[in-house]
């Protein structure tokens, strides 16, 4: 059974994520084996201060210590590392240490806000030879994942849309529209994006990435009117279009969490792809910001 440490407690995921691994509050079948949460850092929260005391009581009523300091977690012999902070320009300097120290570590979305941050993790994993990974919870939702499955022959598009609020704590879509850049990303089986060109107004994002090899991929970021998570997928022999129901996707990602973590799988998001989505976000904003000229991804 995999011991796991919490790092950032400014998201109701550290609640929902506990709840599933240690059993508690959940129904049986929203329990994800293999792991259990048995210490958290509160840490500090740009994006939403008032959560860290209310969520940290929360975990210590599931029998989880409250620790005050990040490095406290290893007196709690933990073995994998959860970093849970909304702000994704924290992510690196709370990852890297622990990867350093051989621990496995999953990174909540935004992986980070800058491609040289996420390049910085990724190298960290590789030198140490540990499981690094990073995902929103869109990615394994089971209809992402079936569509995926059913599409048949090689896929030739995807648009994606999803809630996308805004703070400049994570800019752009890194904040919440990037739930649709990862479900972009899992439809369109992974990276190879070469420009991005994204229009923004007070009520939306529309973010298109050309591919090298010609395909298309959108995200519609949605701040006015309805707001649902979905895509749709173009393929050589069948078009999928759903809405995603999220009443799994956080067991569905765990699975994923504990099986990536504990060496049982290898991660099914390369280092590349952790990179490109980065990249992805970052240059939507530097084309919003240039009234939606193209801007050309780097070449990581």
């Amino acid at each position: 059974m995999m011991r796991l440490g919490i790092l950032g407690c400014d998201t109701s995921h550290v609640v929902e994520f506990t709840r599933r691994l240690n059993g508690r509050d959940v129904v049986a079948e929203q329990r994800v084996g293999g792991a259990v949460v048995v210490a958290a850092w509160p840490g500090t929260s740009e994006i939403a201060p008032d959560r860290l005391l209310r969520h940290a009581e929360t975990l210590r009523a599931m029998d989880v210590a409250i620790v005050e300091r990040p490095q406290d977690l290893a007196a709690h012999r933990v073995d994998g590392v959860l970093v849970e902070a909304q702000q994704g320009s924290t992510h690196a300097g709370l990852a890297v240490p622990w990867l350093q120290a051989g621990v496995p570590v999953f990174v909540d979305k935004p992986f980070a806000c800058a491609v040289v941050e996420a390049a910085a993790m990724v190298e960290a994993a590789a030198k140490a030879g540990v499981p690094l990974l990073s995902a929103s919870s869109l990615r394994f939702a089971r209809e992402v994942q079936a569509a995926v499955a059913a599409v048949g022959g090689r896929v030739l598009g995807a648009q994606t849309f999803t809630p996308a609020s805004l703070h400049a704590g994570n800019p752009g879509l890194f904040h919440y529209g990037v739930h649709g850049v990862e479900m972009l990303y899992t439809l369109m089986g992974g990276p190879g994006c070469r420009s991005v060109r994204c229009v923004t107004t007070e009520g939306a994002d529309d973010a298109l990435g050309v591919w090298g090899d010609g395909r298309l991929g959108g995200v519609r970021g949605l701040r006015a009117g309805a707001s649902r998570f979905g895509f749709s997928l173009y393929g050589e022999k069948a078009v999928e279009v759903a809405r995603v129901d999220t009443a799994w996707i956080y067991h569905e990602l765990l699975k994923v969490v504990v099986a990536v973590l504990s060496g049982a799988v290898p991660s099914p998001v390369s280092a590349a792809e952790l990179v490109e989505a980065v990249a992805f976000s970052d240059c939507a904003l530097r084309s919003a910001q240039a009234g939606g000229e193209p801007v050309a991804l780097p070449m990581v």
